[in-house]
């Protein structure tokens, strides 16, 4: 949306509404992070948060690494003795030969739910990293002037018999007034 002003007659000054750009920065940022983690953090100019981002995924990632090898190795004893085929036997991964058949099957259910925990824990730091390039994307454009202020004042009632501590929220607006709000 483009206003227009007039000066005189036969000039007109172009102004261009910026509310759309303002938007546009935390919602391209949140598409990029979804798109590949960091790309966001990137786009915000927050380059120091990109190892952050990419060693909080390595955990769950590596994780669901290793529950994977060992739930296939479980499987693989846990279907070897159930099914009794002796000629598989010297397959088994050595350190699960002296477990019995009912811990094999509980470990495999445990490397099975680990791995789901793995895939949620990854999903949800995937969330985690593209809300923090949405908020990183709406901070970028706030406006941290001094025209806010925010302080702590000591009262003393009238009579002098108690007293406090104030919460001061002070506004400065254009014609230099200050607009002063107490807690």
């Amino acid at each position: 949306m483009i206003t227009t002003k007039k000066i005189d007659s036969s000039r007109k000054i172009a102004k261009a509404d910026t509310s759309k750009k303002v938007k546009s920065i935390a919602s391209k940022a949140a598409l990029r992070s979804a798109l590949l983690p960091g790309l966001g953090q990137v786009y915000n100019k927050k380059y120091w948060k990109v190892p952050i981002v990419y060693g909080a995924l390595a955990i769950p990632v590596s994780l669901f690494s290793y529950n994977r090898i060992w739930y296939k190795k479980t499987r693989f004893a846990f279907s070897v003795r159930t099914l009794n085929d002796v000629a598989n036997f010297p397959n088994i991964d050595p350190q699960l030969e002296p477990l019995s058949t009912p811990s094999l099957k509980l470990y495999r259910n445990e490397f099975r739910k680990n791995m789901d925990f793995s895939v949620i824990s990854l999903l949800l730091l995937w969330g985690i990293n593209i809300v923090d390039a949405t908020v990183d994307g709406h901070m970028r454009t706030f406006d941290i002037s001094d025209e806010i202020t925010l302080g702590l004042k000591p009262t003393v009632s009238n009579n002098l018999t108690s007293g406090g501590i104030s919460l001061i929220l002070s506004f400065k607006q254009k014609d230099n007034h200050s607009k002063i709000i107490s807690f």
